[in-house]
């Protein structure tokens, strides 16, 4: 099922850095801590951040404990629209690596979940430095 979440515009970060200073790393970073403080928000736990193997990364791994969910959370940051939204930001190759990732993170698990999700959130930082946050349920 496929859930689509409206824009909505999460508080400050208060970093006194203009974005156009970043780097794009930097810019990442700042869009995955965004990302991290709205799921919080909505209730879910962090369970880890930035897992990586030898086939790739998985952003943020977080579980909605109300559902026993486990959601694998994919974050694109971006300062404007110029590349396009999250349609074009996650094709269906990228949907499947994630999906191949997420099996091999639960196979090192040693706990069972009701559920397991892919979401991807998109981040966008405005003029104002107040990100904005697409969020996607359920892309695969």
């Amino acid at each position: 099922m496929r859930h689509v979440v409206r824009a909505r515009r999460v508080g400050s970060h208060g970093h006194g850095c203009r974005m156009t200073t970043l780097t794009r790393a930097q810019l990442g970073a700042l869009g995955e801590q965004a990302a991290v403080d709205y799921l919080t928000k909505l209730g879910l736990r962090v369970l880890t951040r930035n897992w990586r193997c030898r086939y790739g990364e998985l952003d943020v791994i977080a579980v909605d404990p109300a559902t026993r969910t486990v959601v694998f959370v994919e974050v694109k940051t971006r300062t404007g629209d110029g590349f396009g939204g999250l349609a074009q930001a996650v094709s269906q190759r990228k949907v499947y690596r994630l999906r191949r990732l997420a099996a091999l993170w639960l196979a090192g698990q040693q706990q069972c979940w009701a559920a397991i999700r892919i979401d991807v959130i998109g981040v966008r930082f405005g003029r104002r430095r107040t990100p904005e946050i697409h969020h996607v349920r359920g892309i695969g």
